[in-house]
Formats: structure tokens, C-alpha cells, sequence
């Protein structure tokens, strides 16, 4: 059985057409991607580098890969937002492959074979999250770089990314998570290690309420990114 949840792709299938409307749903995804893309860059400078994305959704971190001179692969679930992906592309003028497939059908065909593998946001979307984690680490070649970012499990994390950031300040799209599929450090480092992987570096998302804006931190109780080595 594929390790997806058919409502939560529904769920980023209804909402596809929004993905590059920076004022609409995916406001938030589009403010912190410049924080995301500068951290990953960081650990790992993506010029001619070979990426995969893993959940790309509608390629807004994909094309800011491939803008820095990565060669970009995105792989998603949601035939919608791959759609809207493609069109962008149309646009951007950026070369993009992206191709409708979970994290293991591909590392079954395409193993050891990206320097850098991101999966930003998919952990908590998938009822299987260590199964991704194992994945990501079979496609990236020894050497390389796996980034994960999702949301961390706590009372604090369900205040902020549930109720603030869902149904009080509109930055998701209500319903978009759920708390249960929330995911604490101590696990998704298990995970890492279970596939032979080495964290590298930990650092929370933080969110300005004043002048409404993201920042690297190292408090890691609701947001959090991890850079990992093979």
C-alpha cells in the first residue's frame, strides 16, 4: 500500500489553484521559502547540484532550487498542484521535472542518485513519516544532504500552527494539519538514524506577530528544520 492519506491529498488538490497567489492560502509558504531556501543553501550551495524535492506540491521551493543552478526533480502526490507546478513553469521560464510519485516508488528507481534531497512539510501529511524519512535517505548519495522541516508536537505547537495560524491570523487554509500528525525532534532524529543518517544542524521557524515576519531560531517548539548527512 503507497504510504499517502487520499483526504490529504484532496485536501492540496482543492486548494492547487492558489499556490503562487502570494496573498491567498499559501501566503506563509511564500514568506518563509526565502528563509528555507537560504538555510538549505547554507549547508549545502545548491549551484549544480542534483536535487529531488519530495512533496513539492506547486514547485515554489523547486523553482528557487533551480534559480540557484540546482538541476530539480520535484516529486508529488497531487495531480493538481503538479499541474499548476508544470504552468508555472511557463512563467518562470525554469527547467523543472516533476513527476507524480511517492518518496519510495522513486528511491526504488532512482537510489543514491540526487546530492541533495529535500522534504519540507510532508512528514506530518503521510501516515508513515519514518518510511519517507528512509526513502530520502536511500535517493541521496553518500555525502549528501537530506532537509526535513515540520512541526513539532506540544501544546505551544498546536496554539501557534493550529489555532493562530489556521483559524485566527488566516495563514493556512482551515484544516490544513493535524495536531496527532505532529512530529517531535526526539522522533524524527530516530528516524534519521534508523536510515544512517547524521543530523547536522536543528533550527526553528520563528514568527514575528509585530512586523509579521520569519526568522531562524534555536527554539524548535513549533516549526523546525534539519539538515541531515549520509
Amino acid at each position: 500500500m503507497q504510504n499517502t492519506d487520499l483526504k490529504e491529498i484532496e485536501k492540496f488538490d482543492a486548494v492547487a489553484s492558489r499556490w503562487w497567489d502570494k496573498k491567498s492560502d499559501f501566503k506563509s509558504l511564500h514568506d518563509i521559502n526565502p528563509l528555507r531556501l537560504g538555510f538549505i543553501n547554507d549547508q549545502t550551495p545548491l549551484s549544480h547540484k542534483t536535487v529531488l524535492d519530495v512533496g513539492c506540491g506547486g514547485g515554489i521551493l523547486s523553482e528557487s532550487m533551480a534559480n540557484l543552478g540546482a538541476t530539480v526533480t520535484g516529486i508529488d502526490m497531487s495531480a493538481e498542484a503538479l499541474n499548476v507546478a508544470k504552468l508555472h513553469l511557463l512563467e518562470s521560464q525554469l527547467n523543472v521535472d516533476y513527476q507524480q510519485c511517492t518518496a519510495e516508488d522513486f528511491a526504488a528507481q532512482h537510489a543514491g542518485q540526487f546530492d541533495v534531497v529535500t522534504c519540507l512539510e510532508l512528514l506530518e501529511h503521510v501516515p508513515n513519516p519514518s518510511a519517507v524519512v528512509q526513502a530520502c535517505a536511500n535517493l541521496v548519495k553518500p555525502g549528501g544532504s537530506v532537509f526535513f522541516s515540520t512541526i513539532n508536537r506540544n501544546p505551544k505547537a498546536y496554539l501557534h500552527a493550529i489555532i493562530g495560524a489556521e483559524y485566527i491570523l488566516n495563514l493556512l487554509p482551515k484544516g490544513m494539519h493535524d495536531y496527532a500528525k505532529f512530529i517531535r525532534p526526539s522522533e524524527l532524529a530516530r528516524w534519521a538514524r534508523e536510515a544512517d543518517l547524521t543530523i547536522d544542524k536543528l533550527k526553528g521557524m520563528g514568527y514575528n506577530l509585530l512586523d509579521k515576519t520569519y526568522s531562524l531560531t534555536d527554539n524548535v517548539s513549533v516549526n523546525y528544520l534539519v539538515h541531515c548527512q549520509k
